[in-house]
């Protein structure tokens, strides 16, 4: 199969790397930005472009790595007739490329992506989506190609899957982030909170992470929320966050009880 990718970042890149390792041909990567092109398909053995005027018309899948936002745009000056074309967005509608071929789908890797670590996809879900059931069928073909785990969403629920994502993985290293920022302040190093993160992480792979909650706030001890509160007295903000957390930690053990 002869593959093109419309980006450069981290989707693509990944994506270019795992296609080529399943033994597909990535023909031609594009970029607004030539060295960056240049970047990515140096390591495909594929054509770096930067002008879509340049782009294989004989391709049999274009992939739209791109922001969101610029996904629409892309669709509608490519001219590729009716060849197959995806993107990869999370909350981007499937509709966003109507008009620019017969044959438009969505093929979403749930994994967070950088350029510097590989992962093999052969166990992260891909969530994809056809216009047609027929286009639904191969596209489904082509990811069966990466991952043993693909399933069909239709939009609505793929941006759902999103947004629950943000929340278990964006907001979670950003929380990361924080705690580091507090060990900092007492010289104290972020390898000791490792094994903790880990031993959750862990947790939550064969139980309900509901069950598995643990802290003060689930144990109702308003005295050690009260002293955590006073360390974070002259941090407003994270005083802030710590009570919407804690009250929202309560909150759902409460509904989860009915």
């Amino acid at each position: 199969m002869n593959i093109v990718l419309i980006g450069s970042g981290n989707v693509a890149t990944q994506l270019g790397r795992a296609f080529k390792m399943a033994g597909q041909n990535i023909v031609q990567v594009w970029s607004r930005n030539i060295d960056h092109a240049r970047e990515l398909a140096d390591t495909l053995a594929s054509e770096p472009i930067s002008d879509l005027f340049d782009l294989d018309i004989n391709a049999d899948l274009y992939i739209i790595a791109v922001k969101d936002e610029a996904i629409k745009q892309l669709a509608h000056e490519l001219k590729v007739n009716d060849k197959l074309i995806v993107h990869t967005s999370g909350t981007t509608g499937i509709d966003a490329l109507e008009g620019s071929s017969s044959k438009i789908g969505v093929f979403y890797p749930l994994q967070t992506f950088s350029k510097v670590k590989s992962i093999d996809l052969r166990q992260i879900p891909i969530a994809i989506e056809g216009n047609t059931p027929e286009v639904a069928s191969i596209i489904h073909a082509i990811a069966d190609r990466l991952s043993e785990k693909v399933f069909e969403l239709r939009s609505d629920q793929r941006k759902v899957l999103h947004v629950a994502a943000v929340f278990a993985c964006n907001f979670t290293n950003h929380l990361f982030s924080l705690s580091q920022e507090l060990l900092k302040g007492q010289n104290l190093d972020f390898d000791l909170l490792r094994p903790l993160i880990n031993e959750t992480a862990n947790k939550v792979q064969l139980n309900d992470p509901i069950t598995m909650q643990t802290g003060p706030a689930i144990r109702g001890d308003q005295s050690t929320i009260n002293i955590h509160l006073d360390l974070l007295a002259g941090k407003p903000e994270l005083k802030e966050l710590y009570q919407k957390l804690s009250q929202s930690i309560v909150n759902l053990q409460e509904r989860s009880q009915g």
